[in-house]
């Protein structure tokens, strides 16, 4: 059954918890964001994030360097409690409908299968808005696709955040995406919450959230839960 996420809150006499999280994309906006927080989170003992190239050093941060099209399958680091990805790209910018799909599904789930085959009961994934495999257009029906897959793991907690547009400084320029910021920036009071920028914060927050806490089941996080006011 999935269900409308719902932020669970600990209790005061709650024990706390030490994690191993694992977290790719940890480069791109939202990563970079999801990686700052965990690396502060007292509740994680280490994060484990593989990259093409080296992060900036952390004594909680192992930092595989590794390529997604080879991925080493028998890595002692794959075993962690949780697992979140924030891996994505654009058309554009991956040069084919091919090269797209590699990075924002196989790429997701050959890392989804690996941890979930060392014994991650949890995985969160940084999906989109308008998600549907049944989709002629390729950026959703590719988001569709891959979260339809991740189900088939059978991750005991699965979370799924369907962000729209994402507020935050990115290293790159987009200039469609600094555009429509800036006009939905400009909008947002005046829009449904669907439809208002989700800040890269919020989207971290609730994959954090996903990753660490909550009771089984498949869980959806929908753009109106992560907009800003």
């Amino acid at each position: 059954m999935i269900h409308n996420f719902r932020r669970r809150r600990r209790s005061a006499d709650e024990d706390d918890t030490f994690m191993r999280i694992l977290l790719v994309g940890a480069t791109g906006l939202v990563g970079a964001t999801v990686l700052t927080r965990l690396l502060a989170d007292d509740r994680i003992e280490a994060v484990i994030a593989p990259t093409r190239h080296p992060l900036a050093a952390h004594t909680k941060l192992e930092n595989p360097i590794v390529d997604f099209a080879q991925l080493p399958v028998d890595a002692a680091w794959w075993t962690v409690d949780g697992a979140i990805c924030t891996l994505g790209t654009t058309r554009a910018k991956a040069g084919s409908d091919a090269a797209f799909r590699q990075v924002d599904h196989d790429f997701p789930l050959a890392v989804a299968r690996l941890v979930r085959e060392h014994g991650a009961t949890r995985f969160a994934l940084n999906s989109s808005m308008g998600a549907d495999a049944s989709s002629r257009l390729l950026y959703p029906r590719t988001k569709g696709e891959v979260e339809r897959d991740l189900q088939a793991l059978a991750f005991p907690l699965l979370t799924i955040v369907r962000p729209g547009l994402i507020g935050g400084e990115r290293n790159e320029f987009r200039a469609a995406e600094r555009i429509a910021s800036v006009v939905l920036g400009m909008l947002g009071p005046l829009l449904p919450r669907r439809y208002r920028i989700s800040p890269a914060t919020a989207i971290a927050d609730a994959l954090i959230d996903g990753a660490i806490e909550g009771t089984p089941g498949i869980y959806i996080v929908e753009a109106e839960r992560l907009s800003g006011d």
